[in-house]
Formats: structure tokens, C-alpha cells, sequence
């Protein structure tokens, strides 16, 4: 996808919008807010299908227990999201009916995206709904989900969900209308970047982080959400939510938002899970000849290249590859377990057997398995 004027092609479109978006303080659900949100997913979606990433359960169930601050512990954010979601679907199902379509819950924790049977599975269930004619509407499981097993924003769910079910657009609305060259509340000068072709460390240190009373994210997991959906293939626009009709403005290729083009050397599926959704369990470093062999010449880690191993895993797992300096490049699925590769770092392809007593495999990672991060 080249331009803005080819958004108007997609025909299955992630729509992601933040709690500010759909519930006020205090209050919880916004039915105002959520009638127009859903009126505007019913404008467009006559001949496409479009699931929905919400957030809110946690602001609700804030409001319903009274609670004046975001909860700290994990208990207390379980316990608000569980009284808040089913109050938060309860305000979809009454909006979209309205305009003739059912909705669907869909709650996922990072061990659901994780784990490649479970992500076939949801990625399965997403399409079925799709099919139906269902409005998919997708949250983090908070009710159950831990630090281990979260996915920890939205945005970056939105991306995995995009890749999931192989999307043609992905569209964050948030609080801003795109993203700025700095802080447009402090900076008079900064200007609104109307496209980013690649997502550089210029674009990223225009980012900061943020969390306050309510919500969690900021523009930072936005661009972290831009380079996942890039990977994937998928274009993304970070737009007001705020103004009506937007998502038909950005599918008639109108300039509002920033709009993030993708790669065009899009990941297959497979490459996808391992890259984005497979969280890593154990870290790789690699000597630099190692490190320039993966990157560019497409070459199979091998066990010569390993300097150090950190963690525990089992052959089979997804790890990160880190260059010298500790920087993530790469990720791929392991053929050895931590201990097996922890006795043949260094060693020389001949030299496997002798030093495990038997030989499965000459690579660490295959190149087949490995998938190359960021602009490298």
C-alpha cells in the first residue's frame, strides 16, 4: 500500500479506541460516546467487516466501585475490570443493535496470543465471528491476567489482533489527532506528520510515555503498535476519535491522522506469531560476525555465533538475539534447550556430538525460523 488514497481498498479493518474515548470519570460507559462510536463503525461497515479493540472495563468498574484512583494491585484491577466489562458490553450491545449488528466479546491475555495453538484458536473464533456478520469486540482479559500472561496496552493488542486476523487497516482513536514533531500543548512550533514511511529513532524519540488516572499508553505503545502492524503488512492511522465520521474521512483518503505505511516485504503468518506474539523466553547475545551474517546475508545462527545464554527455556521456545551492546535484532525459535546451548556456545559445528554426546541439529536457529527485527 503506497498512499493514503489506497485505505479506501481495505476491506477488514481493526478500529481500537481508548477508555477516555467511551466512558467519562465517575461515570463509566458513555452511552453518547458509544453511539456515536458505533454509528460510525455501521457507517462503514456495509461491505467490510471491522472488529473493535476497547478499552474501559477497568474505568467502569471504577466508577460502579467508586474508586477515586486507578487500582495499584492486581487483585483490585481484576476485581474493577470484572465489574466493569460486562456494564462496558452492555452499552455496545444496546448501540450497535441499534443499527442492526450483533457484537461479540472476545477477552485474550498475552498466553492466548502466545502460546500457537491458542492463537490459531482465537485467530479461528475472530474469523467465525467476522463471518457471521458479528462486531468482534476484543479486551485484555484483566480479570484474570497477571504481569507474566499481559499483553499491558491496547495498542499493542490492536497490532496483534491486525496480524491475527490479517487486517487491511489497523486505526487507533485516541485523545490527539496524529502525531506530533513535539508536544503540541508545550511546543507552538510543532507541526502534525501527515505520513511516516519508516519508523525511525527520530519518529520514536518524538514519543513518551504515559499513564494517568484512567488510562494506560500514550503515543510511545502507539508507534510500538505502528512497527508491529509495519512488520505485518498492515497500514495504521492514529486519528481524533473524538471528531464524528472519522474512520469514513480516512477510508475516502482524506489527510487527517497520521497514517504509518507498511513494509513491503510483509511476514508470513508464521513469521508474525514468532516476531510479535510469542513472548521470549531467554536472550541469545551474539558476536558481531554472527549478528552481520542474520542481518545481511539471511544466514542460520549458529552455535559458533553465541556468546551467552540467559534464561531458561526448552528447545521449541521463542528467544531474543541480542547484538554486543544488548540490543534486540532478532527472534526466532530455538532448537537446543538453555543447558544444551550454554555446553555448545562457541563451539563449531562439528564439534556438537562430542560436546552433547549426540547431534539433532547443525543451527541454533534456523535462518527458516528467525525473524529479523526493527529496520534491520
Amino acid at each position: 500500500m503506497a498512499s493514503r488514497r489506497e485505505l479506501s481498498a481495505a476491506r477488514r479493518i481493526v478500529v481500537k479506541v481508548g477508555s477516555g474515548l467511551v466512558t467519562a470519570p465517575g461515570v463509566g460507559p458513555d452511552p453518547d460516546r458509544i453511539e456515536r462510536l458505533a454509528g460510525d463503525i455501521a457507517a462503514v461497515r456495509r461491505d467490510r467487516e471491522v472488529a473493535l479493540v476497547s478499552s474501559g472495563a477497568i474505568a467502569t468498574g471504577m466508577a460502579r466501585l467508586a474508586l477515586a484512583e486507578r487500582p495499584r494491585s492486581i487483585p483490585e484491577k481484576q476485581a474493577a475490570a470484572a465489574v466493569g466489562q460486562s456494564a462496558l458490553m452492555w452499552q455496545y450491545e444496546i448501540a450497535f443493535k441499534r443499527h442492526g449488528l450483533a457484537v461479540g466479546q472476545v477477552l485474550l491475555t498475552a498466553q492466548d496470543i502466545g502460546d500457537r495453538t491458542r492463537y490459531l484458536n482465537a485467530r479461528n473464533t475472530l474469523l467465525a465471528l467476522l463471518a457471521f456478520g458479528v462486531v468482534p469486540i476484543v479486551n485484555e482479559n484483566d480479570t484474570v491476567a497477571v504481569e507474566e500472561i499481559k499483553v499491558g496496552d491496547n495498542d499493542n493488542l490492536s497490532a496483534l489482533v491486525a496480524s491475527l486476523v490479517e487486517a487491511d487497516l489497523l486505526v487507533l482513536l485516541t485523545d490527539v489527532d496524529g502525531l506530533y514533531t513535539a508536544d503540541p500543548a508545550r511546543d507552538p512550533r510543532a507541526t502534525k506528520l501527515d505520513v511516516v514511511e519508516t519508523i525511525t529513532d527520530e519518529i520514536l524519540t518524538m514519543a513518551g510515555g504515559h499513564e494517568d488516572g484512567v488510562s494506560v499508553g500514550g503515543m510511545a505503545t502507539k508507534l510500538q503498535a505502528a512497527q508491529k502492524a509495519a512488520a505485518s503488512g498492515v497500514p495504521m492511522v492514529i486519528a481524533s476519535g473524538r471528531e464524528p465520521g472519522m474512520l469514513a474521512r480516512i477510508l475516502a483518503g482524506e489527510p487527517v491522522g497520521t497514517c504509518f505505511l507498511p513494509k513491503a516485504d510483509r511476514l508470513g503468518a508464521r513469521k508474525r506469531w514468532i516476531a510479535f506474539a510469542a513472548p521470549p523466553q531467554g536472550r541469545l547475545a551474539v558476536d558481531a560476525g554472527a549478528a552481520r551474517a542474520l542481518t545481511a546475508q539471511g544466514r542460520s545462527l549458529l552455535p559458533s555465533g553465541v556468546t551467552s545464554v540467559d534464561g531458561e527455556f526448552g528447545a521449541g521456545e521463542v528467544v531474543s538475539v541480542v547484538d554486543g551492546g544488548g540490543r534486540e535484532f532478532a527472534r526466532g525459535l530455538v532448537n537446543f534447550d538453555a543447558a544444551e546451548l550454554r555446553r555448545i556456545r562457541g563451539a563449531k559445528t562439528q564439534e556438537i556430538e562430542a560436546r552433547l554426546g549426540y547431534k539433532s541439529f547443525d543451527e541454533v536457529i534456523h535462518r527458516d525460523n528467525l525473524v529479523i527485527l526493527g529496520g534491520s
